[in-house]
């Protein structure tokens, strides 16, 4: 489980004529990114529920940080293995 998004957007190619398949990993920038974007996600997630049971209110702010984020990891993930 150490490297699950290095893992996830690795590519696969297969070759023709082969059984075999080309993996094509991704950049480690494109992988630290990744891990930058989860670790934002789970802190705003904890942000906003303090901030549900602190305030009793919720923030469409840090509801909307959240979606972006969501939006933003998804299109990685599916763009990446194209």
């Amino acid at each position: 489980m150490r490297d699950f998004i290095k893992k996830a957007l690795t590519r696969r190619i297969p070759v023709q004529g082969r059984r075999k398949q080309i993996e094509l990993e991704p950049s480690t920038k494109l992988v630290y990114g990744m891990y930058f974007a989860i670790a934002a996600l789970i802190s705003l997630t904890v942000l906003e529920a303090v901030h549900i049971f602190v305030l009793r209110s919720f923030s469409s702010e840090i509801f909307s940080a959240i979606t972006a984020l969501i939006g933003t990891i998804i299109g990685v993930l599916v763009t990446a293995k194209g």
